[in-house]
């Protein structure tokens, strides 16, 4: 008996009926089956020609979708002209107030200089020395303006540490008034006793009004000596620290003449007439006394300090 002899690729019999028959046996039957009877090969049809026509569908949908997120509605839009126009009309508003304050404050002032003219020449002498102090008259003169902007940085670029800070303009308006200052502004803000110098966001504020740099400080006093006793303040070694260091543009220079405005009038709370002076004018009458007299405190509510 022969035997049998082995196949040299018997183990890989897989391999080799996928080599020798390439074709799956199901579609070389439906090949066959379209040979004889000669029906030629789909291609397309109606079935393409739909998914075509539902991936174009589609397509203008998802468009019409982003379109219609991304244009703002017709009642926001109306919402946003109705806030715009709110904040002109306030806007308007509060500058008119603004001149009837500084109006009704005028005539204030004229009517206490009338009042105490003749009554009490020292104590006129002492409000108006008073009034310098505290912000509430406008004043001219002689004196330094300092001028602090933001590093330049590349377009796109944003450096936190090139910016001015509430912090720097506080140093500079306290070695400022440690120099002598008679009176300090910044951008036109008169400074008063209870002036704050604040950061809101990327704003600084005084008081509640916003600034936008370059940042002017004004002071009144002599030049000369304003910018011998800054230089020996904090203030003046934070000027030269911020220009090497952080690339902070500072310029200090002489003035002429400046004129700084009025600060914002200070709430009264309460009020005490001197000892001897009668609350009512002469030749009036009160009572069986014929005069009477207030006691209390004069109290603004402010106090001297740094900012």
């Amino acid at each position: 008996m022969t035997p049998r002899t082995r196949r040299p690729d018997a183990s890989m019999s897989l391999l080799t009926q996928v080599t020798s028959n390439p074709l799956d046996p199901g579609y070389r039957a439906a090949a066959e089956r379209r040979a004889r009877t000669g029906a030629p090969r789909r291609r397309g049809g109606v079935g393409a020609v739909a998914t075509a026509l539902l991936a174009v569908a589609l397509g203008a949908g998802t468009t019409w979708a982003v379109l219609a997120l991304r244009t703002p509605q017709s009642s926001e839009l109306a919402a946003r002209e109705v806030l715009a126009e709110q904040i002109v009309e306030r806007g308007a508003d509060v500058e008119r107030l603004r001149e009837e304050s500084a109006d009704l404050a005028d005539q204030v002032t004229a009517l206490q200089e009338q009042a105490l003219s003749a009554a009490d020449s020292p104590l006129l002498d002492q409000l108006q020395t008073d009034s310098v102090a505290s912000g509430a008259v406008a004043v001219t003169g002689d004196g330094l303006r300092i001028t602090l902007q933001d590093a330049q940085v590349a377009p796109g670029e944003d450096d936190p540490d090139g910016r001015v800070r509430d912090s720097d303009l506080q140093t500079v308006v306290n070695g400022l008034w440690a120099a002598g200052a008679e009176a300090v502004a910044v951008n036109d803000q008169r400074l008063g006793p209870t002036t704050a110098i604040r950061t809101a966001g990327d704003a600084i504020l005084v008081d509640v009004v916003p600034l936008v740099g370059p940042y002017t400080v004004e002071a009144l006093g002599d030049p000369q000596g304003l910018q011998t006793g800054l230089a020996r303040t904090s203030g003046g070694q934070l000027l030269a620290v911020l220009q090497s260091t952080y690339g902070i543009r500072t310029q200090v220079s002489a003035q002429r003449e400046l004129d700084l405005p009025a600060s914002a009038a200070i709430t009264l709370r309460s009020a005490a007439l001197p000892e001897g002076v009668s609350v009512l004018p002469p030749g009036a009458t009160d009572g069986p006394t014929g005069s009477a007299s207030v006691s209390g405190t004069l109290s603004s509510g402010t106090s001297e300090g740094e900012l």
